[in-house]
């Protein structure tokens, strides 16, 4: 009942105030504001920011404009956003207005009608019938976490922690300009205002972003229980992966216990660089993390363990085979029915997939086992085959595409960034044009016609052109 009659005293001021304004002066340009009924603070942000502010106005030409201006607590204007405006009647309109997208927030801001003839008006009244209020636009409007999402951390006794609103591409510290509150057990910290807090005491802490009185409670960061200990046990490392876990990929991380300052260990040594919260792995064995909580520390173990499979190769890397020699190469594996792969120059050889591999040609080999059940893992072995000189450094002219090696295999000699390899069809055409060549071609089909295609070479190196052809055959 107060409130209609406060409404009610407002419109009666407002249409008196017209009268007055008329009956005084017939030719004075009046604009006066009505009340912004509903309205006792603007709140914008990006999910919303459309205002509307309804005056009248008496003596204007035909053709003016009006906008709205906001009025900072100097009584500085500041430009609106001018979104519709409406007639209400002769002398009356209704204007939608946006606030701008920078706007500094305050709780003391104002609002003013502006004709284009540059009358301007007195300020409008909010609801509550202030001429002063809040406006803010909210250039981040989300719920937002710090200390990598946290909901636990640890301090010893007279020690610290620093809890810190988190990075990322959606994030409020996109926004260097924003002020937070932060809270402890629900209660405001006075004087906290950065995107970090040291706490020294145990307790619920979060944080919003302070946008004054439309500060949303919705958005706000998760909640870190704090609480004492000096205790070793205090420190915990989980392992993303689990433990066991399946050594693949980039393997398991792990995490420890939220403090200031970490030293990971593997087998009772210092991993140089490990100094975050979490350690990223592929390898069995003892971890343990030193954990600084600010005046004390405190370290956790775990013994982490691999459910994959093991293998080895027995071949040296570098091998010099011989003329006419072969090579046996065998992989020996626990992996439960593992399947391989052989790869010459990474060509897949065909029809290879066996643990071993008999070699007879120089070049750049590899291995792959593959196991596809449980702990679905893989390992790779490279290896390189060197043979003599002499007649090793012929350059062959024949290739056999269902023999051992499908490739035209060239001496070592010839394969290095300074040599180019041009191979030229019996149409003219180039099919090949490269430097440092690695022995493997040809990579595509090809179409013999009934006839054994033949093919021409050229070798460009420092001692000289070699040129020849290549004779390919089933």
């Amino acid at each position: 009942m107060i409130q209609k009659t406060t409404l009610s005293f407002f419109k009666v001021f407002f249409l008196l105030s017209i009268m007055f304004f008329a009956k005084g002066n017939l030719h004075a340009q009046t604009i006066v504001p009505a009340q912004l009924d509903g309205l006792d603070k603007l709140c914008a942000g990006s999910s919303f920011n459309e205002f509307f502010a309804t005056f009248s106005y008496v003596n204007f030409p035909e053709g003016t404009t009006f906008t709205i201006e906001l009025l900072d607590s100097s009584n500085n204007p500041i430009a609106t956003t001018l979104l519709q405006t409406i007639d209400v009647s002769a002398t009356q309109k209704t204007i939608k207005f946006a606030v701008p997208t920078n706007l500094v927030g305050s709780e003391t801001y104002g609002l003013r009608v502006k004709s284009s003839g540059t009358t301007t008006s007195t300020r409008f009244r909010n609801s509550a019938g202030n001429t002063s209020f809040p406006a803010y636009f909210k250039v981040y409007e989300s719920t937002f976490s710090i200390n990598n999402k946290d909901t636990n951390a640890t301090i010893c006794a007279g020690g610290s922690l620093t809890l810190s609103v988190d990075s990322g591409t959606n994030s409020p510290v996109n926004y260097p300009n924003l002020k937070y509150i932060w809270y402890k057990d629900n209660v405001v910290i006075a004087g906290q205002s950065g995107k970090t807090l040291t706490v020294n005491a145990a307790g619920d802490y979060y944080a919003t972003i302070d946008y004054g009185s439309c500060t949303d409670a919705n958005f706000s960061s998760n909640h870190i229980a704090v609480g004492n200990s000096s205790s070793s046990s205090a420190v915990t490392i989980s392992s993303s992966l689990g433990n066991p876990f399946c050594a693949s990929g980039t393997g398991t991380i792990l995490t420890a216990t939220s403090g200031n300052k970490y030293q990971w260990k593997k087998d009772g040594a210092i991993i140089t660089g490990a100094t975050n919260r979490t350690y990223s792995t592929n390898e069995s064995g003892s971890y343990s993390v030193e954990v600084d909580f600010g005046g004390c520390s405190a370290t956790g173990a775990i013994n982490l363990q691999s459910n994959g499979f093991d293998a080895s190769i027995d071949v040296q890397d570098g091998y010099k085979l011989n003329e006419g020699e072969t090579l046996s190469v065998n992989v020996t594996t626990d992996a439960t029915s593992p399947t391989f792969e052989w790869y010459l120059n990474n060509n897949l050889i065909s029809g290879e997939t066996g643990s071993s591999y008999t070699v007879s040609v120089k070049g750049n080999y590899k291995v792959k086992i593959s196991q596809a059940s449980g702990c679905i893992a893989n390992k790779e072995f490279s290896f390189r085959i060197n043979g003599d000189s002499g007649p090793a450094s012929v350059i062959p002219n024949i290739i056999k595409l269902s023999g051992m090696n499908p490739y035209w295999n060239i001496p070592d000699e010839y394969k290095n960034a300074a040599t180019k390899v041009i191979i030229i069809s019996s149409n003219g055409d180039k099919v090949l044009d490269v430097v440092n060549y690695q022995g493997d071609w040809p990579q595509n089909n090809i179409d013999f016609k009934n006839v054994n295609p033949v093919y021409y070479y050229v070798i460009q190196s420092d001692t000289g052109e070699k040129k020849g052809s290549i004779t390919v055959i089933k």
